[in-house]
């Protein structure tokens, strides 16, 4: 099933529900609401002169009508290309252009970078505004006013085409052949993976705390629509609301990152205990390592429903783990799921026995994607001696039972005199100290050993930093990790550059340091 056929079973039910608008009240759209909508769009897209194939790029925040746009595209056979509401002008043009988007349906918030790459996006032959118009962008619900709200009945389905985060170089489209599938199947694969897996039905709500334009809560909130459950959106994350919308709409399912684990801990006891949470069965959590304490913490709080996997947007190979498995592997985030194999190599590409740190690659069956215009990074990411084997770029090694355990990314291995550091154990202990908001490590150059440990820290109070502060986080360190790993200096930030799917954007803070650090050694 797909939305349309709830928008006649229960065409007044809540298909999306975003909470604090202007007024302070949560607004509401239903399934009839949802699938008009998108009809409308959808005919709209196909007169303009867009075919299957094709790109629909969205460029909007978390809007009550965002999985309008989205539908309208599945549905007529599109790719979906949504675009982080936060990036500049000259960004957003890059991935209009690059994804080949023939429209593109912003917002009135976003108008500003919408008309600013006007002129750098000549391609797009349909530019589309909800909430409004401008100068070169119609009124959605004007331009749509004269079509039919009924399905099409030559609706084929379209897929996602995701762009990576960009944390160590410029984005890549991620682009998958498109289902040979009518727009009724829907994502087939999700579908018989995550509504099995985790029981989910008609009646479930799933909370989506974070930006819709990334892979992981666009994708399963998709899935929640296509079994006729409701999706409560969150503008932006903020942990006291996320845990009244639970209570507020009895809550099943969620998806987090470990960021947002760590500013809800860190919420006062008589606020973490004031929401009633009992309606919670599944909390799902990826995209970032967490931290053992942060877990451990958050399964004595909520119980064993908190559920970890590890994978990416290209989505050729992943993990799993339950709360039970965790307590008896703390920190690691599963084994291989779907049929898949891991194995664990060197840099020559020899794969290397249990408990030694090496590249992490998949040996997956069915993974057709390829990163879009780019054979050469498509082929990167193969074993240089199995292309079956692919890898994300991250680092860990696998224990006797087969459970993984991520050390860091690859690019971001500190080698100190010859010694392999990994900045993500560092992170892990910094970030629980008290007055710690958010902290990252690299290395920087170092005259003899090559690079040394900086930690960078955005402090809970700004008004703290200075030395005191970094000497009171150094004894922190060195109560709880060897010599070789303390951080040889500490500097204070208001805010670090973290991505709103919890991923930190740590090379391009990186840069500045080895910028100005390696002309003075």
């Amino acid at each position: 099933m797909y939305p349309p056929d709830f928008a006649t079973l229960t065409p007044d039910k809540p298909a999306v529900i975003l909470t604090g608008g202007p007024d302070g009240t949560d607004r509401v759209q239903t399934y009839r609401e949802l699938v008009e909508g998108s009809a409308r769009l959808s005919r709209l897209l196909v007169h303009s002169g867009l075919r299957p194939g094709d790109c629909l790029a969205v460029l909007a925040e978390n809007h009550l009508r965002y999985f309008e746009l989205v539908w309208a595209g599945l549905n007529c056979g599109l790719y979906i290309t949504p675009i982080n509401s936060h990036l500049t002008a000259p960004e957003v043009a890059y991935l209009v252009n690059d994804s080949g988007a023939k429209a593109l349906v912003t917002t009135r918030k976003l108008a500003g970078v919408a008309e600013g790459i006007v002129a750098e996006t000549p391609g797009v032959l349909r530019r589309l505004m909800l909430d409004g118009s401008s100068e070169h962008h119609e009124d959605l619900d004007v331009a749509t006013a004269g079509y039919d709200s009924g399905p099409r009945e030559d609706e084929i389905r379209g897929s996602f085409m995701l762009y990576s985060s960009g944390t160590t170089g410029r984005p890549k489209g991620i682009r998958f052949p498109l289902p040979d599938t009518p727009a009724s199947a829907g994502d087939v694969q999700l579908l018989n993976g995550t509504v099995r897996m985790y029981g989910l039905d008609a009646d479930s709500v799933y909370l989506s705390p974070a930006p819709l334009y990334h892979a992981a809560p666009l994708r399963v909130s998709a899935v929640l629509h296509s079994i006729g459950g409701t999706v409560v959106v969150l503008p932006k994350f903020d942990a006291q609301e996320a845990l009244s919308a639970i209570e507020r709409y009895r809550v099943l399912a969620a998806q987090w990152v470990p960021t947002m684990f760590v500013r809800m801990l860190k919420l006062a006891p008589e606020i973490r205990n004031r929401y009633d949470l009992s309606s919670m069965r599944i909390a799902l959590h990826a995209a970032a390592p967490c931290p053992v304490d942060v877990k451990r913490q958050m399964i004595e709080w909520w119980g064993p429903i908190v559920y970890e996997y590890y994978s990416g947007s290209e989505n050729f190979g992943n993990t799993g783990i339950s709360s039970e498995e965790w307590l008896a592997h703390p920190g690691s985030v599963g084994r291989a799921q779907g049929g898949g194999v891991l194995h664990i190599c060197a840099e020559d590409g020899t794969e290397l026995p249990v408990g030694e740190t090496g590249t992490i690659y998949f040996e997956s069956p069915g993974a057709g994607f390829s990163y879009h215009k780019d054979p050469g990074r498509t082929r990167a990411v193969s074993h240089p001696a199995h292309p079956g084997w692919r890898t994300l770029g991250d680092v860990g090694h696998v224990d006797e039972d087969g459970y993984l355990y991520l050390s860091d990314r690859r690019d971001f291995t500190i080698i100190a005199g010859g010694v392999n550091i990994y900045p993500r154990e560092i992170e892990d202990v910094l970030v629980m100290h008290d007055e710690v908001a958010d902290v990252a490590v690299f290395g920087v150059p170092h005259p003899e050993l090559g690079e040394q440990v900086k930690a960078v820290v955005q402090p809970a109070t700004m008004a703290d930093a200075g030395d005191a502060l970094a000497a009171r986080l150094l004894d922190y360190c060195r109560d709880r990790l060897a010599p070789f790993k303390w951080p040889r200096s500490i500097d204070f930030v208001p805010e670090l550059p973290r991505l709103d799917n919890g991923k930190l954007y740590k090379k391009a803070l990186r840069d500045t340091y080895w910028a100005t650090e390696s002309s003075s050694v």
